[in-house]
C-alpha cells in the first residue's frame, strides 16, 4: 500500500531529495446507487482519515473535492464529494486515483517513517557510499529497499533492524549493515 508506515518508513515516490505534495490513497472504481456515491478500493493504512468534511485530490491534475459522507461496502469505501449527485455526475471519476496531502499526514512515532521520506536517501555501510535509496518493494514479511549504485547495479536489503541501524533525514542518510550475502 503506497501510503503504509512501518518501522522504516511510507510510500508514493519522490523524485530526488524533494519530498511529493501528495500521497495516493486509493482508486475510485465505479459509481454506487442513485445519490451520486462512488467505490474506492483502499491503498492507505489510515482508512479513519478519509471521512466527511476532508478534501482529497483525485486524478493527475489533483482537483480537490471534499467528502460530504463515507460508508463501508465489503472491502471498498463508498465516497460522497460535493457536488456530485448523480450516478452520472461521478461517472467523470471512474479510475482515477485519489491522493492526500502530504501536509495532511499524521505524525509517526519515533524511528518510524514514510516511504516518500526514505526514497532519495543516500545509504552507507560504515563510510562506503553504497548509493540510493531508489524504490522500496513490499514483500508482505518485510519491506525491501532498492539501492541504485553507481556501477548501475542494484541493491537488494530487507527492512529489518539487523540490516537497517540509523536513518538520519536530516542529513539524507541511511546506516546499514549488510548481512553475508547481501552484496551478491
Amino acid at each position: 500500500m503506497p501510503e503504509m508506515a512501518d518501522q522504516y518508513q511510507d510510500t508514493a515516490g519522490s523524485i530526488g531529495s524533494v519530498e511529493p505534495a501528495y500521497v495516493l490513497i486509493g482508486r475510485l472504481q465505479k459509481s454506487h446507487g442513485v445519490r451520486g456515491e462512488i467505490s474506492m478500493r483502499l491503498m492507505t493504512d489510515f482508512p479513519e482519515r478519509i471521512r466527511r468534511g476532508k478534501v482529497i485530490y483525485v486524478g493527475s491534475d489533483f482537483q480537490p473535492n471534499k467528502i460530504t459522507g463515507t460508508r463501508w461496502k465489503n472491502d471498498l469505501l463508498l465516497l460522497k464529494l460535493e457536488g456530485f449527485d448523480s450516478p452520472e455526475s461521478v461517472r467523470e471519476l471512474v479510475g482515477k486515483e485519489v491522493f492526500s496531502a502530504v501536509k495532511d499526514l499524521p505524525p509517526l512515532p519515533a524511528g518510524r517513517y514514510y516511504h516518500h521520506q526514505l526514497i532519495g536517501l543516500r545509504v552507507f555501510e560504515d563510510d562506503e557510499d553504497l548509493g540510493v535509496l531508489a524504490a522500496i518493494m513490499e514483500t508482505g514479511a518485510n519491506d525491501v529497499y532498492i539501492i541504485d549504485q553507481a556501477d548501475g547495479q542494484e541493491l537488494l536489503i530487507p527492512a529489518i533492524p539487523e540490516v537497517i541501524l540509523k536513518i538520519d533525514l536530516q542529513q539524507k542518510r541511511m546506516n546499514v549493515h549488510l548481512l553475508e550475502g547481501l552484496r551478491g
